[in-house]
């Protein structure tokens, strides 16, 4: 499923770990966070490789068991029943870092990304919020669970 062209009407991204959750509804923040290696952005491999992790968030309702991804610190893991969905499971210090890689490649290509500044002050606050949540699961030695739906 590829959403950086379209709009989308409502996203949900959830981090979630036994030392807190939180969810971020912000479609803008899908777009020029998660999404942001479909936006023409040149990259530098050790960019690429933290926006890929992004990117590899899986859609809550996706089930392709073969499509296993994993790179430095994080990994797909895929629905373990029926009533189970398949997660981006992460460190919170590597999950940090992408967020942050992409915090910093969006406000450097702000203009030909396309954010409004109203978007970024969004972002900002969902940044903010997951960091808070990054920083609990770090601190109580637990990994984030992360995906989507739409």
């Amino acid at each position: 499923m590829d959403y950086t062209g379209g709009e989308l009407e409502s996203v949900h991204i959830s981090v979630t770990s036994p030392a807190g959750a939180f969810t971020v509804g912000n479609a803008s923040f899908f777009r020029y966070i998660v999404k942001l290696t479909g936006s023409g952005v040149r990259l530098q491999l050790h960019e690429r490789e933290a926006l890929e992790m992004l990117a590899a968030i899986p859609h809550a309702f996706y089930d392709e068991e073969d499509d296993a991804q994993s790179g430095l610190g994080w990994r797909v893991v895929p629905p373990a029943s029926l009533d189970d969905w398949p997660v981006l499971e992460s460190t919170p210090q590597r999950f940090r870092a992408a967020l942050q890689t992409a915090r910093r490649l969006l406000w450097e290509q702000a203009e030909p990304v396309g954010v409004s500044a109203s978007e970024i002050v969004a972002i900002e606050d969902e940044l903010d919020e997951l960091f808070s949540v990054l920083r609990g699961a770090e601190e109580a030695g637990f990994p984030v669970n992360v995906s989507y739906v739409t």
